[in-house]
């Protein structure tokens, strides 16, 4: 058996999980203490830019083709593409009995989110200038997604890495032939051009965002079917898996770059760093109850349509109360506890008391410095958001519940 490393109060993380995280905080401190991000940024910031900028001329004449029903149909192609539409998706998929494929994809997107807004914030490089392109917003989202930078685009690279996955899973598990083959690398070859074309359509990217975007979807993809069996038994089976997945998602929040300004891509990047950990939370606790590969599925005598149709009327309030319910909770729990261990934050939203320049967001100074002071005087933030904590916990519970406590609803309601 892998020998672990072992702390006062047990048995502790394996060799290969601290290792891993060790490798993860020597990053955060490495390219903290060698400014990395500006460095990196000073080579690739200009080349991008100027691309981006000598692009503009082919994007006017492209739009040139502007029509009402043009307009309509590839802000549908982005909407159906969108991290919205997947997250939407996702809990069907798993209430559906697709286990396995519901919790890889989940997995694979925040994956490919996290890296994808990375290379984004890292880069920090402009979308095609809007005047004088025209530029398309026809959801809240997309308004969104138009205040973050643009290389690589993240719907060509997540169209690339989800629909790849999906036509891989159906390959391995289906029935198929040289047909099917060519008709499913077709489709997916048809819909990460559409959605490659709709994204300079609109006027969100240039080429070179979307050639990026897929390029880095076709890397991560490859990577992830190198190793998504061994992530998928380390989830179901693995040692300590709730306690290295909580290490790794707070490393990774150090680990993410600090953009040139603040864009939601980090936000966004912790919502699904914190469904992430509910997912993998959730599956360790339950899967023999409800995850293993004997599920019913969608359509068969076990589950039929109409039962389905019952899970759904029942989950999706059960998903939104939990997440209601959580949020205000953190709201107020956390801020208590920085507080009392003498964590110094900020909220830039969530808590009007501790926003930016209130006298309550400033450290008492008549407290005694504590470890934890000291420990945090030591890195050069001075305080730190609380509303990244805030939305990790709404985020992580509503994934929990997506995959633990709906399921338990639907067994005691025999859907």
């Amino acid at each position: 058996m892998e020998a672990a490393v072992v702390g006062a109060g047990g048995a502790g993380l394996t060799r290969w999980q601290a290792a891993a995280l060790s490798a993860v905080a020597g990053w955060v401190w490495a390219a903290s203490f060698y400014d990395l991000t500006r460095r990196a940024r000073a080579l690739v910031q200009p080349w991008v830019t100027r691309r981006v900028h000598a692009e503009t001329t082919a994007i006017l004449r492209f739009q040139r083709l502007q029509h009402k029903l043009l307009d309509n149909f590839f802000a549908a192609v982005s909407c159906v593409v969108s991290v919205p539409f997947y997250t939407g998706f996702l809990p069907l998929l798993f209430w559906s009995g697709h286990n396995k494929l519901a919790r890889q994809m989940t997995l694979l997107l925040a994956f490919s989110d996290y890296l994808g807004n990375s290379v984004k914030d890292l880069v920090s490089a402009p979308r095609p200038c809007s005047p004088p392109v025209r530029r398309v917003t026809a959801t809240e989202d997309e308004k969104e997604n138009a205040m973050e930078y643009g290389l690589p685009s993240s719907h060509a690279l997540n169209t690339v890495c989800l629909t790849g996955y999906l036509l891989h899973y159906v390959l391995t598990y289906g029935e198929h032939g040289s047909l099917m083959t060519a008709v499913g690398l077709s489709l997916v070859f048809l819909l990460v051009l559409l959605v490659g074309i709709a994204r300079i359509y609109l006027g969100m990217h240039s080429l070179i965002d979307v050639v990026a975007g897929i390029g880095f979807g076709i890397v991560i993809l490859a990577f992830w079917l190198v190793v998504h069996d061994h992530v998928d038994a380390f989830v179901v089976s693995g040692q300590n898996v709730a306690s290295f997945w909580a290490g790794l998602s707070l490393l990774l929040c150090f680990a993410y770059p600090k953009p040139e300004f603040p864009t939601p891509s980090f936000e966004n990047h912790t919502s699904f760093t914190g469904v992430a950990f509910g997912i993998v939370y959730g599956i360790q606790q339950t899967y023999f109850h409800f995850h293993t590969p004997d599920a019913p599925l969608i359509f068969s005598p076990q589950l039929p349509l109409l039962v389905f149709a019952g899970r759904v009327l029942v989950g999706i309030p059960t998903i939104l109360v939990v997440k209601f319910c959580s949020k205000a909770l953190s709201k107020w729990l956390l801020p208590v506890m920085c507080s009392t261990l003498g964590i110094p934050i900020v909220s830039s939203c969530y808590v009007p008391a501790l926003k930016v320049n209130s006298s309550k967001s400033k450290p008492d100074a008549k407290q005694p410095a504590g470890y934890l002071q000291r420990l945090f005087s030591l890195f050069p933030q001075k305080a730190y958001d609380v509303d990244t904590g805030i939305r990790f916990v709404q985020y992580a519970s509503l994934a929990w519940s997506v995959v633990d406590l709906v399921p338990a609803i639907f067994t005691h309601l025999n859907l």
